[in-house]
């Protein structure tokens, strides 16, 4: 089970609403839309999927992280590693 499944339907929820935001994007562009207001909406879906972002990585580390560090071995160092690349991402992003 992932860390996130509690919350399924929250996220569900927010990705369709940043789905909602990037058609939004689409149509500004295709009816020519002053390019502050897209770059508005940009910064807004980059934020939006940000949160979505940092919600399922603190549900990792949680869940599948905190559980490998209890069971400790090989597995909990690669959970730990793996969460940091992920971090390191997001960072850069």
């Amino acid at each position: 089970m992932h860390g996130y499944s509690g919350d399924k339907q929250a996220y569900l929820t927010r990705l369709r609403r940043i789905e909602g935001q990037i058609r939004g994007l689409q149509r500004m562009v295709d009816e020519e839309a002053y390019c502050i207001d897209i770059l508005t909406q940009v910064s807004a879906a980059t934020r939006a999927l940000q949160a979505v972002a940092l919600g399922l990585l603190e549900d990792h580390i949680a869940h599948c992280v905190a559980d490998a560090v209890k069971s400790g071995g090989p597995e909990a160092d690669a959970k730990v590693k793996e969460a940091s690349a992920a971090i390191a991402r997001l960072v850069r992003s």
